[in-house]
């Protein structure tokens, strides 16, 4: 073979292809369908989200409701209408869009131009292809309703002009422009709980409200809110029972009708319920995520956070009981697999749009670690999980390998295995530096044990927090304002302080303490803006689905009201 610095493009790029070829384990005949599929499906973007949200703010049903019923009535307006894809051969059923990597777009919080439109359709690196449809419908539907009302435009009215001058000039980049809060990672709560056990909270919590409460009518409110979003859940998850109950009654392939009919029942079950069984425990956690990503476009995404803890008690009593084996445990992890695989990340707007090239949603599943109390969390689950990621090799999910040093040596072992073909995957964290990091945090230490990474590499207390990451800061910029006397030379504005003439300073300390003075005042600029967009994204764009599932709230013993505390 030809030295790496000899060889050219196409070679380098055979070359790769062989290699990861090679570092792809084999897999079942059902998988590697539905993993071609996946990996060879075009990326596009789906209108039937948008067309749908601006059909029901159209409608006379949302006058008269406050924000949060609006919200949750909205929700339950596209969970009874959106499509329902079946992947052929799929063992779990929901997702975020028409087809698999069909993406949706969210209007209600910023507003694609045509000319986004464009640039997604023909960029060169990862395009989101736009058909001549859904353009007239952004053209002569979305954008004349949207148009000054979404939270983009909301967010840069009520923001103060020093704050934008920066922005314009590009000291920081601002993602809560273009997406919701909710980067954030499940906790026990998703797999312990069904929607009518969370709906008897609901109504438990409204019998104690204080009607002499001055907040009373705003708490009220956002606990409707969240009775309607979990009614609207069961309908979304009744509807494909029905669906699958109509494709067994056609399916003249005895297995695969055998298969579509527990599919059904297991949708009827879940997430009315709580999950019984390592496969309902799977379809459970999806209906809920597929829930969540269509409420808002929470990227990162949310995550299932530590996968291996909160499957294994249905692993271990499905084997025990025969109802499961590990090959079909492994086969329905791989299935799962891919239903993270068929959601790209939702697209971008402005700057982010020309310079994020990625289609991936940052969804993070953890393994290993530490458990509550302190022992070893490694188990069975933890290895299958890592055999899965080998022969999968997919962009999604991706997947965090909590090393403690209480984990067995076998196990980072097998994960140094998994790592060693050079796809990238897994990462491996210091989970004890973790913990110390969530104390310090003035986290409890039973929390900080069942923390872990979501993101790209955020560390928090999994269901119990927020990550609202609000942006880039550009130092860089910064210095080039510090070294013209806070004076933006593209722009000409003075957007900084004045920090004296640099020509002028006869040590690099004088420059550096006058770089210090420019980091503060933007650092401050930004966090007051922070503060601005928070409240805002509480007072109008309230997450009452997302919120059946973060715990501790203080003030609802276990529901989370808002982003913002009530």
């Amino acid at each position: 073979m030809l030295g790496a610095a000899y060889l050219s493009d196409s070679q380098r790029v055979e070359e790769e292809k062989e290699r990861r070829k090679a570092a792809v384990k084999p897999i079942n005949e059902r998988i590697a369908r539905l993993r071609e599929e996946s990996v060879r499906a075009e990326v596009k973007l789906s209108v039937e989200r948008a067309r749908l949200i601006t059909e029901f703010y159209r409608s006379e049903e949302v006058k008269g409701e406050s924000i949060p019923v609006q919200r949750a009535l909205a929700f339950k307006y596209l969970l009874e209408h959106v499509s329902l894809p079946v992947e052929e051969d799929q063992l779990i059923v929901g997702l975020r869009g028409t087809g698999p990597k069909e993406v949706p777009t969210y209007p209600e919080i910023c507003v694609h131009s045509m000319e986004d439109l464009e640039v997604l359709d023909s960029r060169k690196n990862m395009p989101y292809k736009v058909d001549e449809k859904a353009k007239e419908v952004y053209k002569n539907e979305i954008i004349p309703f949207w148009k000054g009302g979404s939270m983009r435009d909301i967010i840069f009215s009520s923001l103060p002009q020093e704050w934008k001058d920066a922005y314009e000039a590009g000291v920081w980049t601002e993602f809560m422009e273009q997406r919701a809060p909710g980067h954030t990672a499940g906790g026990e709560r998703v797999f312990k709980k069904g929607l009518l056990a969370i709906k008897e909270e609901i109504r438990q919590k409204m019998e104690e409200l204080d009607p002499c409460d001055p907040e009373y009518y705003e708490k009220m409110e956002e606990l409707k809110a969240m009775n309607i979003v979990a009614d609207a859940l069961i309908i979304y998850a009744k509807r494909y029972a029905e669906k699958l109950e109509k494709m067994a009654e056609e399916e003249i392939n005895l297995q695969r009708k055998e298969e579509l009919i527990q599919m059904a029942q297991i949708c009827r079950w879940v997430p009315a319920n709580a999950p019984r069984t390592f496969w309902e425990a799977l379809q459970h956690y999806w209906f809920i995520h597929v829930g969540i990503t269509y409420e808002t476009n929470p990227w990162d995404s949310f995550t299932p956070g530590r996968l291996d803890q909160h499957l294994y008690p249905f692993y271990e009593r499905d084997i025990k009981e025969g109802k499961l084996t590990r090959e079909r445990a492994k086969e329905l992890l791989e299935a799962f697999w891919i239903k993270f695989n068929n959601q790209p990340a939702v697209p971008k707007v402005g700057v982010t749009l020309e310079e994020s090239f990625t289609y991936n949603d940052f969804s993070k599943i953890n393994i290993g670690g530490l458990k509550e109390d302190g022992a070893d969390a490694v188990n069975e689950l933890s290895y299958l999980i890592l055999e899965v990621l080998d022969e999968m090799r997919t962009m999604q999910p991706n997947t965090a390998v909590l090393i403690s040093g209480r984990n067995p040596i076998s196990f980072l072992i097998k994960t140094l295995k998994v790592v060693a073909p050079g796809f990238g995957e897994p990462p491996i964290f210091n989970f004890d530096g973790a913990v110390v990091k969530m104390l310090r945090q003035g986290k409890r230490l039973e929390d900080a044990r069942k923390c872990g990474v979501s993101g790209c590499v955020e560390t928090g207390a999994f269901g119990k927090e927020a990550y609202i990451l609000t942006g880039y800061l550009n130092l860089p910029k910064i210095l080039e304002i510090t070294l013209n006397d806070g004076v933006d030379p593209r722009t000409k504005k003075r957007i900084g302080i004045e920090t004296g003439d640099p020509r002028k300073f006869e040590t690099f300390e004088e420059l550096l303490d006058a770089f210090l003075r420019q980091l503060k005042h933007f650092v401050s600029l930004k966090v007051k803006g922070n503060d601005i967009i928070e409240t805002l994204y509480a007072k109008y764009l309230p997450v009452p689905f997302l919120s059946l599932w973060i715990e501790d709230c203080k003030k609802c013993k276990g529901l989370q009201l808002r982003w913002s505390e009530i």
